[in-house]
């Protein structure tokens, strides 16, 4: 078994416009950009990036905004919804904001105890506030209150014909069964980060997701640093799964496999973070690129869409 796993580092999705993501990530969430960069492989997309001051592993949503992209279908062999956690007693808070915004989706249930706002974003990404005693530290530079800000990822669900093979995987890789509540089952890591829960929705009659705009691309779990990434790839590849090499991402080292209910997971690095070319100041304020890009920032600067800010 796995112990390096700490709990969720990003999550990373798919939209059809940079400026909508953006403004609704800072503007509506309150969460801070704490990175505008490009993706690796196809440069003339944005990859952006939302979380804390600091961009803390367990508090970052990531995304790809292809412009006018497609939207993804629901179903199974995917990340179905995205949960934040905020503190106790500041639900209704919330349903006043996403009021204010007109936010879509806006409903609300409890699931293991716990209350929920689930909320629909730009591209119909389905994600869930839940409240929690959480003592991160939330960022309140964009307008939402210490009192009722976002703490970072509370947990993730990941929509499936069949749990076991999945259940075994996550239990392989550190997690623990908690309990079980219809059909929903709740995974975490014991002293892992505050972003340390996976649930698992089976759903056996539903057909299969297919990605768009609006889907999750990959679940990012954290670990340490890249002596404890290499530790988690030997074990994988040792139990049968078909891991890349270890991939430098600028701000984590990066691995990827795909899982036997279809999601692609990812095990980040903690190191080096998103201050090794910002001071923490100004995270997500100038447009980085990756070396191997940087040839092209006056192409880039004129093609990608200002983000309005």
């Amino acid at each position: 078994m796995i112990n390096q796993i700490k709990g969720l580092h990003h999550v990373t999705s798919l939209a059809s416009d940079a400026r909508e993501n953006n403004a609704f990530f800072t503007n509506v969430l309150g969460l801070r950009r704490v990175k505008k960069t490009v993706n690796f492989d196809a440069p003339d997309v944005y990859h952006l990036y939302y979380g804390d001051e600091a961009g803390s592993p367990g508090t970052v949503m990531t995304y790809f905004p292809f412009p006018n992209a497609g939207r993804g279908r629901k179903g199974v062999g995917e990340v179905g919804r995205t949960a934040f956690s905020i503190p106790t007693g500041t639900s209704q808070a919330w349903l006043d904001r996403f009021a204010t915004f007109e936010v879509t989706g806006v409903a609300q249930d409890t699931r293991f105890g716990e209350k929920r706002v689930l909320f629909d974003g730009p591209d119909g990404d389905q994600f869930a506030l839940v409240e929690s005693d959480d003592d991160r530290a939330p960022w309140t530079g964009n307008g939402v209150s210490q009192e009722m800000g976002i703490r970072g990822f509370h947990s993730a669900d990941m929509r499936l014909q069949q749990a076991a093979m999945s259940s075994e995987l996550l239990q392989f890789m550190g997690y623990e069964k908690l309990d079980t509540q219809d059909n929903v089952t709740r995974f975490v890591v014991p002293g892992g980060n505050d972003a340390n829960i996976i649930d698992i929705e089976e759903i056996p009659t539903a057909g299969y997701a297919a990605q768009g705009a609006g889907s999750v691309h990959h679940l990012a779990f954290a670990v340490d640093n890249r002596a404890r990434q290499l530790e988690v790839r030997e074990a994988l590849l040792d139990t049968g799964y078909q891991v890349t090499p270890v991939i430098d991402r600028d701000y984590f080292y990066a691995i990827y496999f795909r899982t036997p209910g279809g999601v692609l997971f990812e095990v980040a690095t903690n190191e080096p973070g998103f201050d090794r070319d910002e001071d923490t100041a100004h995270l997500g304020e100038a447009l980085k690129l990756p070396s191997q890009h940087e040839h092209l920032r006056a192409r880039l600067e004129g093609l990608l869409q200002p983000l309005g800010d």
